[in-house]
């Protein structure tokens, strides 16, 4: 199949999502891939390695939580991913290509909303629209599909300052679904949020990932966020990020907040928190449940 032509526009697509968008035609191969990514810089005269030598991909269409000391280099693979930081050495690809600067493919919600404070809330997820040169009528379609999906349609002429802090976060994640990325970077999204207001913003990123075509990467240092959220959660080292595990998350979709009480879920948690407190193997292994043969005592007096 040839490569994706570059112009959005162009794209061929299938279907429709739940925001209006077009559904772009199935491609072959990983949404990410990192080869050999390295990544530093200077302070003071002295470099400060970030990230070390990560190779890994990401499936597309899964969810992928990034979980690691605080410091490790997270929140930057995350810019470098999206073209707003280039690596030392390797590379990163995005549907099959390269990503050498900052890309319309991929989608950033920063830690903090960074909305524009003196327009609405349609005209802040209108505003990369326009920046990119849609159409007046391309522009309300794909506004209005997004306001629906987040669930902000009564507050469109709402400005931030008047909306919750949730309700300022969901618009953070439409404005960055408004060029239909490929994928979306989540950068401790939920961090400033209560405990109850986080576990329903959670709840609603995976029910709004159920109905568009992204895949998603978030960071998180909650652990049981990072279950309840991913398919797979990757556990970095401190600075330089090194990729320490490779966890799967034995969790059915679709999901909910009563799945977080099941064995499945309390184990991995174990093995993310022995990874995290940086103990032995052994230690690793008696989170995960495995037993070794008992060494016979003849042998273990020697």
């Amino acid at each position: 199949m040839p490569p994706a032509p570059a112009e959005p526009d162009a794209r061929a697509t299938d279907a429709t999502d739940a925001a209006g968008a077009t559904r772009v035609a199935k491609q072959p191969g990983p949404a990410i891939a990192l080869r050999e990514l390295r990544f530093g810089f200077t302070v003071n005269g002295r470099h400060v390695d970030v990230i070390d030598g990560l190779d890994f991909e990401i499936e597309r269409r899964s969810v992928i939580a990034l979980v690691g000391p605080n410091g490790c280099g997270k929140s930057t693979l995350l810019r470098v991913i999206a073209g707003l930081l280039r690596p030392a050495s390797g590379s990163v690809e995005v549907a099959g290509r390269t990503v050498d600067g900052p890309d319309l493919r991929v989608g950033l919600v920063f830690q903090e909303p960074r909305l524009l404070p003196w327009r609405t809330a349609r005209d802040n997820i209108a505003f990369p629209l326009q920046v990119a040169g849609r159409s007046r009528a391309e522009r309300d379609r794909r506004v209005e599909g997004l306001l629906k999906l987040v669930g902000l349609r009564d507050w469109a002429k709402a400005r931030p300052a008047q909306l919750s802090g949730g309700m300022r976060q969901r618009l953070a994640i439409a404005r960055a679904l408004a060029l239909e990325p490929d994928v979306l970077l989540l950068d401790e999204p939920f961090s400033a949020l209560d405990a109850l207001t986080r576990e329903r913003m959670n709840v609603e990123l995976l029910r709004l990932w159920e109905r568009i075509e992204a895949t998603i990467v978030v960071v998180t240092h909650s652990i049981q966020e990072a279950i309840f959220l991913a398919d797979r959660v990757l556990v970095f080292s401190p600075r330089p990020a090194r990729l320490i595990a490779d966890l799967p998350v034995d969790l059915p979709r679709p999901r909910a907040l009563g799945d977080l009480d099941v064995a499945a879920v309390t184990r991995t948690a174990q093995l993310i928190r022995a990874y995290l407190s940086g103990v032995t193997d052994d230690a690793v292994e008696l989170a995960a449940g495995i037993q070794r043969p008992a060494v016979p005592s003849e042998i273990a007096e020697e």
